[in-house]
């Protein structure tokens, strides 16, 4: 499985959802929108191998996360305000308690609690912190192979999913730096020297995984 954690330091987690102002009332919640795209859709679809979590920790009230899985999600398009719709459902109800999660729609489920206790859902994952300090994320002698390899496909038999391969988990934030939130044990790989945004560092991920290219891990 892939997992993406995405952080919104300043995204709003209850109460009506500007549509119109997502960069600034709505606290860069247009930042966490295009991060949740580039995560699951492809050109004609969604990643059945591939759940994200975004973190709206800007308030008001207590830290809420939104999962939501490639393999289940119904009902958003690949248009920001679609998803950003999708969103603004979920806040305006009240978050469910700590470590209790809700259905809201197809595939998309809300809860309470931040980065910690998503890496604790996260147990059996190998996880990676993008930073761009970091150890570059690719081995020194990887090589990007002509024959696609992936490091992790699905098989489906009938309604059942099945992933197989490598279980990841990439932590990406937002403008905000998260070294105080990062236990000590949390991998930081590097993308290149440039500092890219969300988005685009996501779909790096995911070239990296889908051709095979060989990960420092």
């Amino acid at each position: 499985m892939r997992r993406f954690a995405i952080i919104g330091h300043r995204a709003m987690s209850q109460g009506k959802l500007p549509l119109n102002d997502m960069a600034g009332g709505a606290g860069r919640m247009d930042v966490l929108v295009r991060a949740l795209m580039a995560s699951l859709m492809t050109s004609h679809g969604f990643r059945k191998d591939t759940e994200v979590v975004l973190h709206l920790q800007g308030g008001p009230g207590p830290n809420r996360r939104i999962r939501i899985n490639g393999a289940a999600v119904k009902g958003i398009h690949a248009e920001e305000r679609s998803v950003a719709g999708q969103i603004a459902k979920i806040l305006k109800e009240i978050s469910p308690p700590k470590g209790r999660w809700i259905e809201r729609s197809k595939g998309i489920w809300d809860s309470r609690g931040d980065l910690q206790d998503t890496l604790q859902d996260w147990s059996d994952s190998t996880i990676i912190a993008l930073d761009a300090n970091g150890e570059r994320l690719w081995s020194n002698d990887s090589l990007i192979p002509l024959e696609s390899k992936p490091l992790s496909k699905i098989e489906q038999n009938g309604e059942e999913i099945i992933v197989d391969g490598i279980d990841i988990g990439f932590i990406l934030s937002d403008d905000k730096p998260l070294e105080s939130e990062l236990p000590d044990d949390i991998k930081l790989r590097s993308l290149g020297d440039v500092w890219l945004q969300g988005h685009m560092a996501i779909a790096i991920c995911h070239f990296l995984l889908d051709e095979g290219v060989s990960l420092n891990l």
